[in-house]
């Protein structure tokens, strides 16, 4: 019971963090910047929210495949 409610919280920050990636509407856009639409290299804050991305990314199929193994 435990692990599946800190899977949903997990998935929870997984979705929003997948939104603050979108290319469109992405930090810097947010922040005033403008998209051109050429790959720019991840700096800053950007750079955090890609390797948080992988990082809960990890947790969350790990979550889930501990739930599928023993639950």
């Amino acid at each position: 019971m435990t692990v599946a409610i800190i899977q949903i919280i997990v998935g929870v920050i997984l979705v929003v963090l997948i939104i603050l990636q979108e290319r469109s509407a992405g930090l810097s856009g947010l922040m005033g910047g403008d998209s051109i639409g050429f790959y720019q290299t991840r700096r800053g804050l950007e750079k955090i929210v890609f390797v948080s991305t992988i990082v809960f990314t990890v947790i969350f199929v790990g979550l889930a495949v501990y739930q599928l193994v023993y639950a």
